[in-house]
């Protein structure tokens, strides 16, 4: 889609896990291909910039072999690429293109290196430079300074040290530092300018010792590799969160309420960036740290405070501070984020732009941006995003200010994060719960509402029904617990209007049928199952919206939502109803004391539920309760639409 429309939001709340580290992903994929041994590496970021990579490495002869979701076993070559003669298409991805350009210098091959347009006119003149003083052979194909390269075999000669700047980027730096161990000398790397985002070559020192190879470091300015050092694969690694990720729920929480919690990212991390979790402690909000999570809250009380910060530490995090400061007290400065005109796209001008348009007053620095945020953000406001993906991600930050925002071409996250609106969907896309007891006009009633509101909609009861048959259409046995949960957590179901799909296929008598309704409550007593499915049913929450119907979601499902409603009716009344669909569905109408046992069997499922020791059935405490035994189903439909205008009013939701 060329945009994507969200809705106004106030409220964020509830666990993200984060995608494996883009940074980390690329550097594990080299260092490994660079390897002696075979390295199993699990939770790898799956996005455009790290399949560039994985189809650069494949084509210079790597064995690359997918074992599972997010994880690959890469067969080293121990130093040397089969592959010596290749045209490599990096894209737009910085941290493939440059620690491969390095590496590529002293394999004694004929390379051709590009990219998208953009990556044209992103500099790599400082590593070129810095490879040239050890004579490798690395020639400008078409601008002086910028890609493509033409790459060529030469020797390299170590003996003097290697002086680069590092006030562009840190990449040039790290790649250099991942190459050399390469030539089997010692090598020495002095820095002729200050070297910013310093933590980005922690992050790479720490993955090269991993691979057996120690740097000697003297300060930020001089790094040391001694001689006779070699790559060996460490066998099993896992790819950590990605903590420039964070930042967007991060920010949300503190910008929305929260609290929002994020998985993969902690006390433990090797990411600079989670030291954006600190800038926001400067802005009030309220962090809490765990070894491998972080959560934020909004401030105890007022708005997010005003800040003035240096973020030459984390340059991509800052791009999030910058729309968090739309919802600060006062001007907020960021300052030292020169590296910011030379990224996917000129990040500089393009928030000043971007922060305008919601009504922001921004000053343009060389290497600084203050923001003076307006009294309230303007609506409707059109962001333009460069393909750049991290302009998508952090302005959709700005629908938390409760206007609706459009974030052109959406796509552009796929670079790092392909699933990004779907994990902000996650903590701040609107649900509607309706729950109650069963025959009490949930399904219908709920269905209509998000007709009404253009809403996605959920029919909870019936996935236990749809794993049962998808588990049978599949051969799985309905008593394997972890097969089934399986089934249950990538469970394809649809619900489209009045009808259920499954694969793509229509289903909404077949899961009505007998064997798999016994299936169903087969499968329902399978604690994996109810948690997978449990995961399954927040999945759906999706923009601009999700009603959900079933029994516990607004007290199980979405506790958090903003909007509850318990729809009940007398026992008679349910039982009258279930009788009518009997009829409709073919029984003779002379069976009226079938109503009787009908209106029995409703009243005992009542009391079970109810008695339940895990989520009873039961009105929420902040549930609108809506009494259907007298009411059409237009007339219960308008009882809810009351309880979400109620809450417009109120500025909860939407």
């Amino acid at each position: 889609m060329d945009h994507l429309d969200l809705p106004a939001l106030q409220r964020a709340a509830g666990t993200v896990k984060l995608p494996g580290s883009k940074s980390i992903s690329n550097r594990m994929l080299l260092l490994a291909a660079l390897a002696a041994g075979e390295t199993e590496i699990r939770d790898l970021l799956d996005s455009d910039d790290t399949r560039v990579m994985l189809a650069a490495l494949q084509q210079l002869g790597v064995g690359v072999t997918a074992i599972g979701t997010n994880a690959y076993r890469v067969s080293g070559c121990a130093g040397v690429f089969p592959g010596k003669d290749a045209e490599l298409f990096m894209g737009n991805a910085g941290t493939a293109i440059r620690p491969l350009t390095a590496a590529l210098a002293l394999s004694g091959g004929r390379y051709k290196l590009s990219g998208v347009p953009r990556m044209h006119e992103r500099p790599i003149g400082d590593l070129v430079d810095g490879l040239r003083q050890i004579g490798c052979d690395v020639r400008y194909a078409g601008n002086e300074g910028y890609p493509p390269l033409e790459i060529h075999p030469a020797a390299a000669r170590l003996a003097a040290p290697i002086r680069v700047r590092g006030d562009v980027s840190s990449q040039f730096l790290t790649a250099l530092l991942m190459a050399l161990p390469l030539t089997g000398e010692t090598a020495v790397i002095e820095m002729t300018t200050e070297l910013i985002s310093k933590p980005y070559i922690e992050i790479t020192l720490n993955l090269m010792a991993r691979f057996g190879v120690t740097v000697q470091r003297d300060g930020w300015g001089r790094f040391t590799i001694p001689a006779g050092q070699r790559y060996r694969s460490p066998g099993l690694l896992h790819v950590e969160g990605d903590a420039s990720a964070a930042s967007y729920f991060l920010a949300a929480g503190a910008i929305g309420g929260g609290p929002v919690r994020v998985e993969g990212v902690g006390l433990r991390s090797i990411q600079g960036d989670i030291r954006f979790a600190a800038a926001l402690e400067t802005m009030g909000a309220r962090i809490v740290w765990g070894d491998n999570h972080i959560e934020a809250s909004a401030p105890a009380a007022g708005k997010l405070k005003a800040f003035d910060l240096d973020l030459n530490h984390i340059p991509d995090a800052a791009m999030t501070l910058a729309v968090a400061a739309l919802f600060a007290d006062g001007p907020c400065t960021l300052r030292n984020i020169a590296s910011w005109r030379v990224k996917e796209t000129d990040r500089i001008a393009a928030m000043a732009a971007e922060l305008r348009k919601l009504g922001a007053t921004v000053e343009e620095g060389a290497d600084a941006l203050t923001v003076l945020p307006a009294p309230s953000l303007l609506n409707n406001a059109a962001i333009d995003t460069y393909d750049d993906h991290r302009m998508a991600m952090c302005f959709s930050l700005a629908a938390l200010g409760g206007v609706p925002v459009r974030i052109n071409d959406p796509k552009c996250v796929a670079k790092t994060f392909p699933h990004y609106f779907d994990a902000f969907a996650q903590i701040a896309a609107p649900v509607i719960a309706i729950d109650g007891p069963s025959a009490s006009g949930k399904g219908t009633v709920a269905q209509r509402v998000a007709q009404a509101l253009g809403f996605h909609f959920l029919d909870s009861g019936a996935l236990y029904r749809l794993t049962a048959l998808a588990a049978l259409k599949a051969g799985v046995a309905l008593d394997d617990e972890a097969a089934v949960a399986k089934v249950a957590a990538e469970l394809p179901a649809e619900f489209v209007g009045d009808k259920i799909l499954l694969f793509g296929e229509e289903v909404t008598e077949a899961i009505r049928a007998e064997d798999v309704g016994v299936g169903a409550s087969k499968v329902a007593a399978l604690p994996a199952v109810r948690t997978a499915l449990l995961d399954r049913q927040r999945a759906y929450r999706r923009f601009p919206g999700l009603v959900a119907d079933g029994r516990d979601m607004g007290s199980v499902v979405f506790p958090d939502a903003p909007v509850k409603v318990f729809l009940t009716a007398s026992a008679e009344a349910r039982g009258e109803r279930r009788y009518k669909q009997l009829i409709d569905k073919g029984m003779p109408d002379n069976m009226r004391p079938l109503l009787q046992d009908i209106v029995k069997d409703l009243r005992e499922r009542d009391a079970r539920d109810a008695a339940r020791s895990v989520a009873p059935l039961k009105q929420c405490d902040d549930a609108d309760l809506v009494d259907t035994t007298a009411l059409t189903i237009e007339e219960a439909v308008a009882a809810v639409m009351d309880s979400v205008r109620k809450a417009r009013l109120q500025a909860a939701v939407f």
